[in-house]
């Protein structure tokens, strides 16, 4: 009886880069989306600015874009793990699994193109956490400040209330073209025991050593004391009003741990940081070390749910949904050990096991056996 030859299986680089190929576009595709749709929400948050301070839509778009690195950073472990499930589930229920598995690929192998895409996203996630998203949560800061307590003053528009801070309130009747300010009416609330309005004729915004101020001409200044009741009147002939808000100056600002160096966390300046900041640094400084791991980790969870078990042509449910299920579990698990370690820094180990077991026993779970096994028998298992 003649015997037929078995077609050799294609070459597993062939297959490799197949495979990478759509991972890596499901990747890119659902990341941008998933980032847009959290930038649309979180950027509503800053809507106020244009809406009732007269801010431009490109600055809007500026300032908000800031914002991007940091949600990438977040969204890329957990989009590695839903397109490693989806990718692989297609792969499935397509029978392209089924055929490379009868050509006798191994678990280890069908693995290789997830895990080189997890390899990737975590070192874009290194970089990610220690360079880019610091510096761009810095400019955000500092553009926010920028705007909230210097550039708003110069957006003064004809016949509008602007609310310059949260304590005041300035209303100009007209504005020339050459800047002149007419009808001006300020209600400072700055002071805590006095509550000042102010009127004058006309005006011009100045700068004085970066402070917005408004330089008021041929007015009054009317002071209610609420510590006896008594309302002061002084007029002027000329007077010049800040419009920053009172102790908020450039040098004022305080630096969060989010826009911090990964060396000035571990080791911060004189007076950075506060007492009880200081917890908050050393779990910031770990949580970007060791949280790109979760990219893989995750990933092996989600080669897990689809690779081990016994297999099924058409796939199955109950295995991908405890691999999402899983997932949730570790993203709960690293928000409560996070806030659990910056109350007290004995519990930082936690914040790498919390990043790293998921991946080792899930690891073990799909590759251990085939390593246990001697070689060449997993292959005619798979063959048979």
């Amino acid at each position: 009886m003649r015997r037929f030859k078995r077609r050799p299986a294609a070459p597993p680089t062939r297959i490799d880069r197949y495979m990478f190929r759509q991972l890596l576009v499901a990747l890119v595709a659902s990341s941008g989306g998933l980032v847009a749709l959290i930038w649309l929400t979180q950027s509503l948050r800053f809507v106020e600015l244009v809406v009732n301070r007269g801010l431009t839509f490109e600055v809007f778009l500026q300032l908000t874009s800031l914002l991007i690195p940091s949600f990438v950073a977040v969204i890329l472990p957990i989009t590695t793990f839903v397109v490693v499930q989806f990718v692989y589930q297609r792969l499935v229920g397509d029978r392209e699994l089924t055929v490379m598995r009868a050509a006798g690929l191994s678990p280890l192998m069908l693995a290789r193109p997830a895990l080189a895409l997890s390899a990737l996203v975590m070192v874009a996630c290194f970089v990610l956490n220690l360079y880019i998203v610091p510096t761009s949560l810095t400019a955000f800061r500092e553009f926010q400040f920028e705007i909230r307590n210097r550039i708003v003053a110069f957006l003064l528009q004809e016949g509008v209330f602007t609310p310059v801070s949260d304590d005041m309130t300035v209303y100009v009747r007209k504005r020339d073209t050459d800047g002149t300010l007419h009808g001006i009416l300020v209600d400072d609330a700055r002071q805590p025991n006095s509550h000042a309005t102010i009127l004058a004729e006309r005006g011009r915004l100045v700068e004085s050593a970066g402070v917005p101020q408004v330089l008021l001409i041929n007015g009054s200044r009317q002071e209610l004391d609420r510590q006896n009741g008594r309302l002061d009147v002084l007029t002027f002939a000329e007077n010049t009003i800040d419009l920053a808000q009172e102790g908020k100056g450039e040098e004022a600002r305080l630096r969060d741990p989010t826009e911090m160096t990964l060396s000035e966390l571990l080791n911060p300046p004189p007076g950075a940081l506060g007492e009880r900041d200081l917890g908050k640094a050393v779990v910031e400084a770990h949580r970007r070390l060791a949280g790109p791991f979760t990219a893989v980790s995750f990933a092996l969870v989600g080669l897990v749910a689809v690779l081990t078990g016994s297999f099924r042509r058409h796939g199955g449910i109950l295995r991908p949904l405890f691999g999402v299920l899983a997932v949730v579990a570790l993203l709960a698990l690293g928000l409560a050990v996070g806030n659990l370690a910056s109350r007290d820094v004995r519990l930082v180990p936690l914040i790498w096991v919390q990043a790293i077991a998921p991946g080792l026993i899930a690891a073990w779970v799909l590759f251990g056996p085939q390593m246990m096994l001697p070689r060449g028998l997993f292959r005619r298992a798979g063959t048979a």
